[in-house]
């Protein structure tokens, strides 16, 4: 049997390449070793710039957009999701949830409703707990782009369920939050390698899987310096467990983000740095070399999965 071709995108909202100075930025203290050898000890911040080394690219990636003012998350992500420049269709950075403009632009053919379109499987593997969807059916909380991106393609959202199940996993990585916040004392909690262990397991079935991380926008937001050391560090840990565990001959992974934001906890604003992106695993240098701004990863996802372009893709939809 052919091995499958896979892409796993890990989203982490709010990750731009900032100052090298650990006090400020979380991305410059020396506490992620995973990231230390993938970059050859190099940091991942504004200074360091585009940087291929043996088992990495690093790609300083533009969320502004051509766009004046600091980047959103609904617009950016819609921009990740689509391939379609959201922000300028609508004339202005938006978020964070997406209103009926943004939705419009995700309803024209995000990731996965192209890859489904396609015969391809394509997975957002997050867990939400009932009271998200009780909010959500209420009218008191609207999707935001990566999950209204999935529901629209026909994905039903991943419920406590499957967490436990092992069919999808809690954005803090561990499962930890299940339990200490959410008040599910059974919920599963793994280290930070097994769950990217976990991850592995899950993307098996699927040719795409997307993985959100939100905390680190919410920890930038904070100013929480030090909290945000501590949760990238547990995100290190994760993707040393995926590595791990993947077969990175036949595996493309994607890290990126939609805007900056943790990078500079000074203010707890968003941040018009271009935003981290890593890509680590087969095809790498090949697909670095197409990514410059938030627009470029569905046209590599694409294209590294073989999935033609539709025949009748507007010529405006990347304005």
């Amino acid at each position: 049997m052919t091995p499958r071709r896979r892409v796993i995108l890990l989203f982490l909202d709010g990750v731009g390449l900032g100052e090298d100075d650990p006090t400020v930025n979380p991305l410059a203290a020396d506490a992620y070793p995973t990231l230390a050898a993938l970059l050859e000890g190099r940091r991942p911040v504004a200074a360091t710039g585009r940087l291929a080394t043996a088992n990495a690219e690093l790609i300083p990636t533009d969320a502004t957009l051509g766009v004046a003012g600091r980047p959103q998350s609904a617009t950016g992500q819609a921009a990740i999701l689509t391939g379609i420049n959201a922000a300028q269709r609508l004339g202005e950075h938006f978020g964070p949830r997406p209103d009926a403009r943004v939705r419009a632009v995700l309803d024209e053919g995000g990731i996965f409703q192209r890859l489904k379109a396609a015969g391809r499987s394509a997975y957002f593997c997050n867990a939400y707990p009932q009271g998200y969807f009780d909010a959500v059916r209420r009218g008191k909380r609207l999707l935001s782009a990566v999950p209204y991106a999935a529901t629209q393609a026909g994905q039903p959202l991943s419920t406590y369920a499957d967490l436990c199940a092992g069919r999808a996993l809690s954005a803090d990585f561990t499962g930890e939050g299940w339990r200490q916040e959410l008040g599910f004392p059974d919920a599963p909690v793994y280290d930070p390698q097994e769950a990217g262990r976990r991850l592995w397991q899950i993307s098996q079935p699927h040719d795409f899987v997307f993985f959100e991380v939100w905390m680190t926008d919410v920890l930038g937001h904070a100013r929480n310096r030090d909290e945000a050391v501590r949760f990238l560090a547990r995100f290190d840990g994760f993707l040393a467990g995926l590595l791990g565990a993947a077969d990175l001959t036949q595996t493309l992974i994607v890290v990126t983000s939609d805007h900056g934001n943790v990078e500079d906890c000074r203010h707890g604003k968003h941040t018009t740095n271009p935003v981290l992106t890593l890509l680590l695993g087969a095809d790498r240098q090949h697909y670095a070399a197409q990514i410059r701004d938030l627009t470029d990863f569905v046209p590599a996802i694409t294209a590294f999965l073989d999935v033609p372009a539709p025949e009748s893709r507007p010529s405006a939809a990347r304005l």
